[in-house]
């Protein structure tokens, strides 16, 4: 799925509420990203493409993740992980995708 060498498409899962929010048909979107595949370049790409999203899945001001969100890949919990740390390669090449998932709290 890698166009060139420096271009990359992500998928990337979203739940139930971020696709509704962003007028998705399916929960998977795909994105074409340039440069290196880290956390940060997938979610700016995915609030380029999807403006309504900004501010959704991290804070506007900070750039930080939302308390209840949580990122998955390759079956890792990458919830914590810099921005621009690298993603799996099996992301940057789109055999497995970035799994964004809202956390459920309550008592």
């Amino acid at each position: 799925m890698t166009a060139a060498p420096d271009r990359h498409t992500v998928r990337v899962v979203l739940p139930y509420h971020l696709y509704t929010l962003a007028r998705c048909s399916t929960t998977e979107v795909e994105l074409e990203l340039a440069g290196p595949v880290t956390l940060g370049a997938v979610l700016d790409a995915l609030e380029a493409a999807y403006p309504m999203l900004a501010g959704a899945v991290r804070d506007r001001a900070t750039g930080r993740r939302r308390p209840l969100v949580r990122f998955y890949a390759c079956q890792d919990d990458l919830s914590n992980t810099a921005p621009d740390a690298p993603l799996p390669d099996a992301v940057a090449a789109g055999r497995e995708p970035l799994i964004i998932v809202g956390a459920i709290a309550g008592g």
